[in-house]
């Protein structure tokens, strides 16, 4: 049961809202030493883990890069873009960027946009402005909300196109475990369609979106 302190570490440590790095860290450490593992031992399972899955520090060169990005004016130009072109709307624009995502994401390109690397710095300072233009500034948050969804929707329904994602490996076994077998491509096809219909819904709710804004400042 000791080995089950490094649970009341974490819980403990969120609660107090430390370092979340620190608290995993030490919750770590208390339950190799409570399973009898000597500090060395747990210092060598920590490199080990580390260098097993280095590539998933990756992101910590990449956001730096973002950060420097929006501080040299990244936002403000993606703004100025957006403000030149005629037309552009919040929902068009989201609509944009959902066939971009759901295309690279069924082309195994998952990790060319993301949160971190298009929404937060260009798509949503994109829509805002966007939004600004047809007179509803005032809903800004609604509309970053609605560019996150577009590109988890965009990922989601994507991503199972690509036939060595680790989504239709997971279908394959767990399908095989019934006695059912069916090779990756198949999963593949059958996927088409229900990425198409997503796109169509999730574009409708943009157009509406659309609709909702020029209705707010309609009123106004």
């Amino acid at each position: 049961m000791l080995v089950l302190a490094g649970i009341v570490v974490i819980a403990a440590g969120f609660l107090l809202r430390f370092n979340p790095l620190l608290v995993i860290a030490a919750s770590a450490l208390v339950t190799g030493l409570a399973a009898g593992l000597d500090p060395l031992k747990i210092l060598a399972t920590f490199g080990h883990a580390f260098n097993d899955t280095r590539y998933v520090t990756a992101i910590y060169m990449v956001l730096p890069v973002i950060g420097l990005l929006e501080r040299r004016g990244l936002q403000s130009r993606a703004r100025a873009l957006v403000a030149g072109l005629r037309g552009a709307t919040a929902g068009r624009l989201l609509i944009g960027y959902l066939l971009f995502r759901q295309v690279t994401a069924a082309l195994g390109l998952t990790s060319v946009a993301g949160p971190a690397q298009t929404v937060r710095p260009l798509v949503a300072p994109m829509a805002e402005a966007a939004a600004e233009r047809q007179g509803a500034a005032d809903h800004a948050e609604r509309v970053k909300a609605l560019a996150a969804a577009t590109d988890n929707i965009g990922l989601f329904f994507g991503e199972d196109i690509f036939i060595a994602i680790g989504s239709i490996l997971l279908m394959k076994g767990v399908l095989e475990g019934y006695g059912i077998a069916l090779e990756p491509f198949q999963l593949s096809v059958w996927a088409i369609p229900t990425a198409i219909a997503a796109f169509a819904i999730h574009g409708v709710r943009l157009l509406l979106l659309d609709r909702w804004l020029a209705r707010g400042a309609a009123r106004r």
